[in-house]
């Protein structure tokens, strides 16, 4: 029968679905190397796979995935006869089961963190790791920025280091937007449909077959379903919950649509789809696999907060453990004890809040969780600090609520976030806010370039090299700084080279969407130079980013760029909010500068900014730029990912730049001190206009005269000596595996041993023991005070080394002398008596109480310091089970008096 081919104009599809290719038996092996994600750090799986078909696997964006689904089945059949291929296909086969079975760091004998008591056997059985985003690969555009890059980064150095994490997050069918320019340079986003039969993702299933999923009730009688799909992430599982299902309607269909769209009812289904829902799929992945049930639960951002709220449900209904149910107070301290919150935040206006109204509509009625009041769970994220707003709903807030451990992701940013949520826990200094900070990290195998690593391959042996970017640590390092200037010299040339190649596709392809014709683009060939100083500025384009900061005083930097014996190239990208306008006017700056035919083969702006674009960009550059506002730089990976590859980095000092800048891996841009942060406030044009002046310094007078100041040679030594230096120094530091391995020893295994103290028993005896003293104490501290202090006659004559006895008397209102901590803290104070760099010292009580019912506490205070010197007496809740004196948020001091009494130390 003959077939008629008819044309048709503009027909659509009513289905859409992908026809999967039927791999020859011997090749079988390749499906299940394109089935986890591990290829994407790889190299010899990437290799494999282009040598499948080099070309297709370029038109296929370097996708396993659709790389098998486009190669001709006559290529197939050769590669099934092919014995050399089949004997690499079975050597990466082996290599990743050996990576997936052997036992890594997680599973090697430990000792217990330094200064710790604990038995080396507390490491938590599961960890479930919660994002609203994962960048893991950039053909699974499932992160819009930092927060995801660096979540996939946490997940990839779990599987490298053997932890037992389960990362959750939402399949978003649209991803985040692909960014492209119009002629005016103004950015265009378009939204691709993401099948998730093209994607390396796979269904996770009923025994019987049937596709698991999870159900949320809503207000109406609504119900929200979700499919669970599952992407993995080496050794570990990426469960992704997916509203995409016939059994929703189309409102609730649309809720994992794109990742941050959408209006505030919108924003708040996917929160609870994320953390609701992501604890149901959790459970059921666990019943189905066998997986150990998570110890702990972490929450990368509020944006999964609801988690806890789930975890409380539970447990008052009686699942995980409890029994015949837990009250609600006890099943709060159980959920705390397993729960780590991060904050990546370090302004107020990047945290999510919702109305309350529209919070309790979610939580009541038919919505309601079976035995959680609706009051309850808006307690948690009440603005319950001055300048709250009390109509709003604060997801950071109901996180640290719900957590009893939690962390900024740098020191300075830690330092932020305890000033920014202190209102959480008042009464307590800044500096006493139960939240501490674990310095992000980068995914080394990711970022690191081929090149660089067969260089460090060569120095120290492949083993050892594979050991130091995993796991870190300085020793395993050493040996790195025998490289010579010459090799470092010709690899930062080659990588340089490398991003002008793919800089020049990427901006020819740019100006063919623009409008322009092939005709108008013959000097796109010409563009960078792979013998110039090459600087990189790419990143989310907030306003706070500044990615204009460089256009500040455009004729100083046309004359950096056209300098006639040390000239300086910038590559720049970034993608605006689409929703953000003002990013966008500033990418359009950027753009008209970099379109200026004087100057558009020294500067320009790439579209799309991705994790593909970024396997170039870190690498070619030789200086990463970066100058938010401080102190408004969470942390700022870029940078590190730059540094791995033997960049120098030329930053504001803030995030981990302030906390690693040693003088000799980069330079720091002063920061106008004193002038206000508020990119929008009347001070920000003189703030910038200061910090512009002295990056333009630092680059003619500094950056550009070093990278230009050869020997006989023609080699930058002194150059060549700091990428050395921050090759040695940082690389140890800005690992992902050393962010994994603190968060497994600092937080992870206390959160677990604290997780099964409440749970002794069977009955989570702990957690109820912890919540009727709770309630003991909140009932009686308003009625405990210091009643009366005295001092010892030493007080007299002050003199360093002496000793103060201290005799404090105060009520406990009934509570015992073994629920409160009484100290005095002191230190040196300045001219309002405020105590700095303070020292506590816990007093010890008497053995009884007096007739009135008071206590009295004696104990010495040592003098230690000299100058200006004072103390003071406080009481704290006390018990075993609290992670921190701060924890309850209750504290008792003396009255206010005028003034205290002035003393110098001799």
């Amino acid at each position: 029968m003959s077939r008629r081919h008819a044309i048709f104009h503009d027909v659509k599809a009513i289905r859409r679905f992908t026809v999967r290719t039927v791999l020859p038996e011997p090749l079988q092996a390749l499906s299940e190397l394109a089935l986890n994600l591990r290829w994407s750090w790889h190299p010899e799986t990437r290799e494999l796979f282009r040598e499948v078909d080099p070309e297709v696997w370029e038109s296929a964006g370097r996708d396993p995935v659709r790389l098998l689904g486009a190669v001709s089945p006559r290529r197939l059949a050769a590669l099934a006869a092919d014995r050399r291929f089949l004997r690499r296909l079975d050597d990466a086969a082996d290599d990743l089961h050996d990576y997936l079975d052997g036992p890594r760091w997680y599973q090697a004998p430990h000792d217990p963190a330094p200064g710790s008591e604990r038995e080396p056997t507390g490491r938590p059985a599961a960890i479930a790791y919660f994002s609203p985003e994962f960048g893991i690969t950039a053909t699974l555009p499932q992160y819009s920025g930092g927060l995801g890059i660096l979540a996939g980064d946490h997940l990839k150095a779990a599987s490298d280091l053997g932890a037992p994490v389960i990362g959750v997050g939402l399949l978003y069918r649209h991803g985040y937007f692909r960014q492209s320019l119009s002629r005016d340079g103004w950015q265009q986003e378009r939204y691709p449909l993401l099948d998730p039969h093209e994607l390396a993702v796979t269904q996770v299933r009923e025994p019987d077959g049937s596709p698991s999923g999870v159900v949320l009730s809503l207000p109406g009688g609504r119900r929200l379903h979700a499919r669970i799909w599952k992407a993995q992430v080496g050794r570990v599982p990426l469960l992704m919950l997916d509203s995409d299902t016939e059994e929703n309607a189309p409102s609730e269909r649309d809720v994992t649509d794109r990742l941050y769209g959408g209006g505030s009812e919108h924003r708040l289904l996917q929160e609870m789809l994320l953390g609701i829902g992501g604890v149901r799929a959790v459970r059921s992945y666990c019943r189905l696999t066998g997986h150990p049930e998570p110890e702990v639960f972490h929450t990368n951002e509020g944006h999964a907060g609801f988690l806890g709220v789930e975890r409380i449900r539970e447990l008052v209904s009686g699942g995980e453990g409890g029994g015949d149910g837990l009250d609600l107070d006890s099943a709060l301290e159980t959920v705390r004890a397993g729960t780590v919150f991060t904050t990546h935040t370090p302004v107020p206006a990047g945290i999510d809040r919702f109305d309350r109204d529209l919070v309790r509509r979610h939580f009541s009625g038919d919505a309601a969780l079976e035995g959680v009041p609706a009051e309850r769970v808006l307690a948690l994220g009440v603005e319950s600090w001055t300048d709250g707003d009390p109509a709003l709903f604060n997801m950071a807030a109901m996180g640290l609520r719900l957590a009893q451990r939690a962390n900024g992701v740098s020191l300075l940013h830690g330092q932020v976030s305890r000033g920014m949520f202190n209102g959480l826990w008042p009464g307590f200094d800044a500096e006493e806010v139960p939240i501490t900070s674990i310095t992000n990290g980068v995914h080394a195998p990711t970022w690191i370039d081929p090149e660089v690593v067969r260089l460090g391959a060569r120095l120290i042996g492949a083993e050892r090299t594979e050991d130091a970017m995993v796991i870190g640590e300085s020793r395993r390092w050493s040996g790195i700084e025998r490289v010579t200037d010459q090799d470092i010299w010709e690899l930062r040339r080659r990588l340089r080279e490398q991003l002008v190649d793919d800089a020049r596709e990427r901006v020819r392809a740019s100006w063919r969407q623009r409008g322009a014709s092939e005709a108008e683009l013959g000097w796109v060939a010409d563009i960078l130079d792979p013998d110039v100083l090459t600087i990189g500025f790419a990143r989310r384009v907030p306003s706070y980013k500044r990615l204009t900061l460089m256009l500040r005083d455009p004729d100083r930097l046309r004359a950096l760029l056209l300098h006639p014996t040390r000239p300086i190239q910038i590559v720049v990208a970034g993608k605006a909010h689409p929703a953000d306008d003002g990013g966008k006017r500033l990418i359009q700056e950027m753009v008209r500068f970099a379109d200026d035919p004087a100057v558009r083969h020294r500067i320009i702006f790439l579209p799309d900014y991705d994790m593909d674009m970024a396997g170039t960009l870190y690498p070619g550059c030789d200086v990463w730029l970066n100058n938010p506002l401080r102190p408004l730089e969470a942390c700022g990976t870029s940078g590190m990912k730059a540094a791995l590859n033997g960049a120098l980095n030329l930053s504001v000092l803030d995030g981990w730049w302030d906390e690693w800048f040693d003088g000799s891996n980069g330079w720091a841009i002063p920061t106008a001190e004193g002038i206000s942060t508020d990119p929008d406030g009347p001070e920000a044009d003189r703030r910038d206009e200061v910090e512009a002046a002295a990056l333009y310094d630092l680059l003619e007078h500094q950056v550009a005269q070093r990278f230009y100041d050869r020997g006989a040679d023609d080699l930058p030594r002194r150059w060549i000596e700091m990428v050395r230096h921050t090759l040695v120094t940082l690389g140890p530091k800005v690992l992902a595996g050393r962010m994994v391995r603190e968060y497994v020893e600092r937080l992870y295994t206390p959160a677990a041993e604290a997780h099964r103290t409440l749970g002794y028993g069977g009955a989570h005896a702990g957690a109820r023991e912890l919540a009727a003293w709770k309630r003991r104490v909140r009932a009686a501290w308003p009625q405990v005070r210091v009643e009366h202090l005295e001092v010892g006659s030493a007080a007299d004559s002050p003199e360093l080394g002496s000793t103060l006895a201290l005799r404090v008397l105060v009520s406990l209102d009934g509570l015992d002398p073994a629920d409160v901590d009484v100290q005095v803290v002191s230190g040196r104070v300045d001219d309002a008596d405020r105590i700095s760099d303070p020292t506590s010292v816990s007093l010890k009580p008497a053995d009884r109480a007096d007739v009135d019912g008071r206590w009295r506490y004696e104990g010495p205070l040592e003098l230690c310091r000299t100058g200006p010197f004072g103390y003071t007496v406080r009481i704290l809740p006390a018990h075993r089970l609290l992670a921190s004196g701060a924890e309850l948020g209750l504290i008792a001091v003396p009255p206010e008096t005028t003034g205290m009494d002035s003393g110098l130390l001799r």
